[in-house]
């Protein structure tokens, strides 16, 4: 791992925050990115839709006219794909879309995403982010005062204040820094931090 250092400017702060220019200058792998990404959308999927073919369905078992001179078409079965009530031709099955991406592609998708966030200035940091009372109001008042709406707040460990005040704000969501994902980074027009979060999150990129 390289040795060189980067600072991340602490919002409010003086000095800022030393971290590895690995995990946070990296540059953007947008093909690593979108595989990662469609990898976990698909993992996402449920894959539970069943239908049945015509081997399933019950019923069919009788032919339901003479093979010849009744004017109409052949048939042999009234549970075929053609009438109603038949079976499928390609009926669906439960499945599994989950994709394979190892730890060491998620791990550069996730530095990539990160590093893209600095470069934009997406990624805020502040010292510390406390609400002293379960209430959305005061929590709406501190991201105010940061110019921030549309935001992923990511804490080195989950407060019970803070996720009750944001559990009410449609467009801000609070997450771990052990959570934190490359889909979770992109839905999010910022993403606030703490410093505590940023050591955490490099901790897991180490």
């Amino acid at each position: 791992m390289s040795g060189e250092m980067m600072k991340l400017a602490i919002q409010g702060g003086a000095a800022g925050l030393e971290v590895s220019e690995q995990n946070f200058g990296a540059p953007f792998n947008e093909p690593l990115v979108h595989q990662v990404l469609t990898a976990y959308r698909a993992g996402a999927r449920a894959g539970t839709k069943a239908q049945k073919t015509r081997a399933e369905v019950s019923g069919g078992g009788k032919k339901p006219w003479r093979q010849k001179g009744t004017g109409q078409a052949r048939a042999g079965s009234t549970r075929s794909p053609v009438w109603v009530g038949g079976g499928r031709a390609f009926a669906a099955k439960p499945r599994d879309f989950a994709q394979k991406i190892n730890r060491k592609m998620y791990r550069a998708a996730l530095r990539s995403v990160l590093s893209e966030l600095v470069r934009e200035e997406r990624l805020v940091v502040v010292d510390s982010l406390a609400v002293e009372q379960p209430r959305t109001r005061e929590l709406a008042a501190q991201l105010k005062g940061l110019g921030l709406d549309h935001v992923l707040i990511v804490v080195d460990r989950l407060d019970e204040n803070l996720c009750l005040a944001a559990r009410n704000l449609p467009d801000v969501e609070v997450l771990a820094a052990s959570e934190v994902n490359p889909m979770s980074l992109v839905r999010f027009q910022k993403v606030l931090a703490t410093a505590a979060a940023v050591r955490a999150i490099e901790e897991r990129l180490s």
